[in-house]
């Protein structure tokens, strides 16, 4: 092995910092840590990382003004290709859209991926609260499953946790919590099955997908699926086009079929307990190395989880090898 693959590699390039600054979101409100390419590429040479792939963090480019966030996403999807130009085999890109702006979304993907020939496109887990796999973004899946685009979805909090008082930062759970929205909305939307080219990564194994995933599967079959007499309101209340478009029986292995459609990446979810739970749901061959540097602090977090990647996880030697830099190398083999 030559080195891994960091599917989930933050960058903060200068668009993006005038974009924040703009919107009054700046420091001290966000942290925006210190980045460029050559503190990247120190910072993954420490750690045994050959290649990144570059994507934006929360919350995206979009603050109200539809027009400034188009301008923001193609400055930011501009200074992405230049930095992969200079280095191509270090860096990647996930290109940025103006979300919830369906139509520049649509222009956008069309112009990173076609002209800019970025790696992907990167979404959020909700967009002012809708998930990827709602209606109104139909005209984007079609761009992008004709494009069999690479799709990163990273975690936003949604706009209902606001209110929540836990004593711990909205993220610690509400990340995974949405994460977890994100999937289920693709799955049961159909998503998967109506845009097979599109290869979805979920950030932090997937948030708490692994763990609910019987759950979710199995109440889907019985309640939703085929269910008793005195339940089939439930069916009737929650019909989905997953549902809808499959022939009788439905049961659980078909939600289950779909959640091995979606990749996973390990940033920040380096745990044996994550890890074990993960590997019981996901293809063995979709699940991916990230580091979330440098939102997640180098000797805090990225080199500890890589540490927990080679000495705990539920590993053999030749899957840790496909999970730190085989199996992304299939799936972007520009970077291979």
């Amino acid at each position: 092995m030559s080195g891994s693959i960091d599917v989930h590699a933050h960058a903060v390039p200068p668009a993006y910092r005038a974009a924040l600054s703009a919107a009054g979101l700046g420091p001290p409100e966000r942290r925006m840590p210190d980045w460029s390419p050559d503190l990247a590429i120190e910072m993954m040479d420490r750690n045994g990382i050959a290649a990144a792939l570059l994507s934006l963090s929360v919350p995206g480019v979009h603050f109200g003004d539809a027009a400034r966030a188009r301008d923001a996403a193609r400055a930011c999807n501009d200074e992405f290709a230049e930095i992969v130009a200079r280095r191509p085999a270090r860096f990647g890109a996930f290109g940025v859209l103006p979300l919830p702006d369906v139509d520049g979304a649509c222009e956008e993907a069309i112009r990173a991926l076609d002209v800019l020939g970025l790696d992907g496109i990167g979404l959020l887990s909700n967009h002012n609260g809708v998930s990827p796999g709602d209606p109104a973004f139909e005209p984007l899946m079609r761009v992008l499953d004709e494009r069999s685009a690479r799709v990163f979805i990273h975690p936003m909090i949604h706009p209902t946790a606001s209110g929540i008082k836990l004593g711990v930062p909205n993220s610690l759970l509400e990340y995974p919590f949405d994460t977890t929205r994100a999937a289920v909305n693709l799955v049961f939307s159909n998503t998967l099955e109506r845009y097979p080219g599109i290869r979805f990564i979920l950030a932090h194994a997937g948030g708490t997908l692994p763990f609910l995933a019987w759950r979710i599967a199995g109440i889907a079959a019985w309640q939703m699926g085929a269910p008793a007499d005195n339940e089939k309101w439930i069916a009737d209340r929650y019909r989905t086009r997953l549902l809808d478009e499959h022939d009788a029986p439905f049961d659980a292995e078909i939600v289950l079929a779909n959640f091995r459609r979606f990749y996973y990446d390990t940033a920040l979810a380096p745990g044996r307990q994550a890890l074990k739970s993960l590997m019981e749901v996901a293809d063995p061959e979709r699940v991916l190395y990230g580091s979330d540097w440098p939102y997640a602090y180098e000797h805090s977090f990225v080199a500890d989880a890589r540490r927990r990647l080679d000495t705990e996880a539920p590993f053999d030697a030749g899957q840790r090898e496909a999970v730190l830099r085989g199996n992304a190398a299939r799936l972007f083999p520009r970077l291979a």
